[in-house]
């Protein structure tokens, strides 16, 4: 059986506070270490009330402190926000802290407006036209392979595992030309998965770090007792989902039975399109759908996703999940 991992976005539930979402982010992490999953990794999101991840390595040394063996890492850290010297300070920090068990997934997407840029203080479109350059000063600010002026402390010869993140072509591209590992965010971008992968496996030129390519694919995976309780569980991710795409973030908001069938037909398409990479269901549907979709991408590693309303049924879809795939 191929490695599995966990993304976790750190999902703040309507009526719910912060605080309760980091302790659920915690358990959850618990129950991933447990169930034998390899990675535990979240995302960097800043100005969205329903996601508690902006700060994400502050979130990490929580994960960290409540968890052991399992490795810890971001899924991703956006680059053009930041500068490569503060986030090797950083990683270094939590590599100095979690010895062996440190990722640090780079992702080039600001993903911020106006407002957003002004409060970073950045110009996040200048910034991004950078990003394999400050993705090449930050791998050397921890290896010294190439000579900086500065030598960050924390950082400088810290044993992080980098991975470019991607939901486009431009990411496989750039992580095959540094010997990178490669995550795709198949789970909310599906539509250049196989190309992406194509590119990676076929211009992969060896590094320090990597000898071959290692592809890990995004899925939203939700199992239960059966296929109707998954779906009434599932439905809080996906009203979360139609009210970004739809302009109207918010707080995760609580199930409702038969969501789909009450979207119109343009929802219920959006649903179905992201879908290609999900496996929601009891626990032998969940195992065949992930099981279709390897045989497809011949992914190395899977990373799976998905929130739910009561932290308690996530952590059940982690063990249905680990439990039928390796029976």
């Amino acid at each position: 059986m191929i490695p599995f991992s966990v993304l976790d976005l750190v999902p703040v539930r309507e009526g719910g506070s912060l605080s309760e979402a980091y302790a659920a982010s915690a358990a959850l992490a618990r129950t991933a270490e447990d169930a034998g999953y390899k990675r535990f990794w979240v995302a960097e999101h800043h100005a969205m009330e329903g996601i508690g991840g902006a700060a994400a390595s502050v979130v990490l040394a929580h994960i960290g402190a409540a968890t052991s063996t399992i490795r810890i890492g971001s899924g991703g850290i956006m680059l053009p926000n930041h500068t490569p010297f503060q986030i090797a300070e950083q990683f270094g920090t939590l590599e100095a802290l979690y010895p062996g068990r440190i990722d640090l997934g780079l992702g080039r997407a600001p993903g911020a407006g106006p407002e957003l840029q002004r409060a970073l203080r950045k110009d996040l479109h200048a910034a991004s036209e950078y990003f394999p350059q400050d993705v090449v000063e930050l791998r050397a600010l921890f290896t010294g392979d190439i000579d900086l002026p500065v030598k960050a402390t924390p950082g400088f010869g810290a044993n992080i595992e980098m991975w470019m993140l991607g939901s486009s072509l431009f990411g496989a591209r750039l992580a095959a030309k540094l010997g990178l590992p490669y995550a795709f965010a198949s789970h909310f971008a599906p539509d250049h998965l196989d190309a992406a992968i194509e590119i990676y496996r076929r211009d992969f030129q060896p590094s320090e770090a990597l000898e071959k390519p290692h592809v890990m694919a995004a899925m939203t995976v939700l199992a239960a007792d059966d296929d109707a309780e998954a779906e009434y569980f599932a439905s809080s991710q996906l009203q979360a989902f139609v009210r970004l795409r739809t302009g109207s973030p918010g707080k995760l908001p609580p199930p409702i039975r038969d969501y789909r069938d009450s979207l119109p037909a343009q929802a219920q398409a959006m649903l179905a399109h992201i879908g290609q990479a999900s496996a929601i269901g009891s626990a032998a549907t969940v195992r065949d759908k992930i099981a279709g979709f390897i045989e497809r991408t011949t992914a190395d590693e899977i990373i799976v996703a998905g929130s739910t309303f009561e932290p308690e049924h996530r952590q059940r879809s982690l063990e249905l999940t680990m439990d039928v795939l390796s029976g």
